[in-house]
């Protein structure tokens, strides 16, 4: 008996679909549909775009990028908060922000939402270290803990009064408990 096998779609033909929401990724040559966001997600991811903007964007440092399509060693992937040093962000030549971003971001925050799969999340967060993103947080709300994603990938649990890894140059403290103390709205 003869079995079928599909061929694997290209990165350039995945680039060619027209984009779903929510937004997939492709990576290993695979399309993963992002699950839609909800108001433990939501909630971090705002804060933590405004947070890490409000130190590091004024003073030319790096921007945080909600949701932005990112393709770059043979994958293209969206995850939840992207930070690229400023110097780094695409720009057109009359210096505005380009519309592709065609290079690894320096720092990747993926969000766990409740019924995606942690082996495909870690994959990403993987694949980013492997090409160049210097760190990497796996945030779990469940659970209370970040996994952070260290040069050379290496991997670190943290919880509780920890204090989490900031990309070099935002002058950010922040804790465990403060992440996930703002999911409370009293």
């Amino acid at each position: 008996m003869a079995i079928a096998i599909q061929p694997q779609l290209t990165l350039d033909e995945f680039l060619k679909l027209p984009e779903t929401k929510p937004a997939s990724d492709f990576i290993n040559g695979e399309i993963i549909q992002k699950p839609m966001p909800q108001g433990e997600h939501s909630l971090l991811q705002a804060n933590l775009c405004e947070t890490i903007n409000g130190i590091a964007r004024s003073q030319k440092i790096a921007y945080a990028f909600p949701e932005l399509r990112c393709t770059f060693g043979g994958a293209s992937i969206v995850p939840d908060i992207v930070v690229f040093r400023w110097d780094r962000i695409p720009k057109t030549s009359s210096a505005r922000i380009a519309n592709r971003f065609e290079i690894h971001p320096d720092w990747v925050i993926e969000i766990l939402s409740p019924d995606q799969k942690l082996k495909k999340v870690l994959s990403k967060l993987f694949h980013c270290s492997r090409n160049g993103t210097e760190l990497g947080w796996l945030i779990n709300p469940e659970e209370e803990i970040v996994l952070g994603v260290l040069p050379g990938q290496r991997m670190e649990l943290y919880e509780s009064a920890d204090k989490l890894p900031i990309l070099e140059g935002i002058e950010l403290e922040l804790t465990v408990e403060q992440l996930f103390g703002w999911l409370s709205l009293s």
